[in-house]
C-alpha cells in the first residue's frame, strides 16, 4: 500500500473529489505532528456507518500524526433549486377563496390574480427531511477510492517536507561534529593551561620555593581523570552516526519515535560535556552543541 517508506514529515494535505448522481463527493485530509495516531472524522450523519472502514484505512497509510479527516457530500445547485421546496396547494386554494369571498363581501373591484397570492411565503415549505432526502446513496468502493486517493497525496506531500527535514537534520549534524571537535582539540590545552596555573599559584603560596613537580603531576592527573571528555565525545559521535545511517535507510516503519530517543541521548551527553567543561572555549561550543541538539528535536517531532 505505501511502497518504500522514505523519512516523512507529519505536515501534509490532500483532497479528491467525483461526481455522484446528483451532488458531488469531496474528501480533503489534513495531517500535522502528533506521537500517536489521532485522528478526527467530519462525516455526513448518512455516512456515519463507515467511519470504521475509513479510521481503519487511514491508519494503514498514516501511522503517525494528528489527522483530520474532512468527508462532504455536495448537492448540485440546479437539483438542489428543483426539489428544495414544495408548494403548500390546498392553503393557495384557500387563500384565493378567502380573497374571493372578501371582494364579494366589501364589493371591491379586480381580480384575484397570482401575485396576491404567490406574495404569502408560507405557501413554500421545504420537503420532509430538507435537503438531505435529495442525497444520493454512496457506494462504499466510491468512498474508498476517493479516501485512499486523498491519503496518497498526503503521502506524498509528507515525503517532499521529509526530505526537506533530512537536509537541514544532516546540516545541524554537521555543525555538532565541528563543535564536537573543536572541544576534543581544546581538551589537552586546558589541563596544560590549569598545570601552569596551579605551578605559579603553589609557588606564591611558598615564597617562590621549589615546586614538587610529583606533587604536581599528580594533582594534574587527577585532574585530568575527573575532566576527561572522551566517553561523551565517542558516545555523542555514536548517536550522530546511527542519526545518519537511519536518516539514509529505506526502513519500511515509522523511524520518528527512534530519532527522539537519539536526540534526548545526545542531549545527556551534551549536558555533560557542558559540566565537565571548566574551559571558556569548551562550555561555549557545548553550549552551541545544545543549541543544535533543540533544533533538531523541534524538527524530530514533525518526522513519521
Amino acid at each position: 500500500m505505501r511502497g518504500t517508506a522514505m523519512i516523512r514529515s507529519m505536515t501534509g494535505f490532500g483532497e479528491a473529489e467525483q461526481a455522484v448522481a446528483n451532488a458531488r463527493l469531496r474528501v480533503q485530509i489534513k495531517t500535522v505532528n502528533h506521537r500517536f495516531f489521532n485522528l478526527s472524522l467530519r462525516v455526513p450523519g448518512e455516512l456515519e456507518r463507515h467511519e470504521l472502514m475509513l479510521r481503519d484505512l487511514l491508519r494503514g497509510y498514516l501511522p503517525r500524526g494528528h489527522v483530520v479527516y474532512t468527508l462532504s457530500l455536495e448537492l448540485d445547485p440546479a437539483a438542489h433549486a428543483s426539489a428544495s421546496l414544495e408548494l403548500d396547494r390546498e392553503r393557495a386554494r384557500r387563500y384565493r377563496d378567502l380573497l374571493v369571498e372578501l371582494k364579494n363581501e366589501l364589493g371591491l373591484t379586480g381580480d384575484v390574480e397570482l401575485a396576491l397570492v404567490a406574495g404569502r411565503a408560507d405557501l413554500f415549505q421545504a420537503p420532509p427531511g430538507g435537503s438531505r432526502s435529495l442525497a444520493p446513496e454512496v457506494d462504499l468502493e466510491t468512498l474508498r477510492g476517493l479516501t485512499e486517493e486523498a491519503a496518497r497525496a498526503v503521502v506524498v506531500m509528507r515525503e517532499a517536507e521529509g526530505q526537506r527535514l533530512v537536509a537541514d537534520l544532516r546540516e545541524r549534524l554537521g555543525e555538532i561534529e565541528r563543535q564536537v571537535a573543536e572541544i576534543e582539540d581544546r581538551a589537552p590545552e586546558r589541563l596544560v593551561v590549569e598545570r601552569d596555573r596551579l605551578r605559579e599559584a603553589i609557588a606564591r603560596l611558598m615564597d617562590s620555593k621549589q615546586v614538587d613537580e610529583d606533587r604536581l603531576a599528580r594533582e594534574i592527573a587527577y585532574l585530568a581523570e575527573r575532566w576527561d571528555l572522551s566517553e561523551e565525545i565517542v558516545r555523542l559521535r555514536s548517536h550522530i552516526a546511527l542519526f545518519r545511517e537511519i536518516l539514509a535507510s529505506d526502513a519500511a516503519e515509522p523511524v520518528g519515535k527512534r530519532l527522539s530517543f537519539l536526540v534526548q541521548e545526545m542531549h545527556r551527553e551534551a549536558t555533560t560535556l557542558g559540566a565537565k567543561a571548566n574551559d571558556e572555549v569548551i562550555a561555549h561550543a557545548s553550549l552551541s552543541v545544545k543549541e543544535q541538539i533543540e533544533r533538531i528535536r523541534e524538527q524530530v517531532e514533525n518526522v513519521e
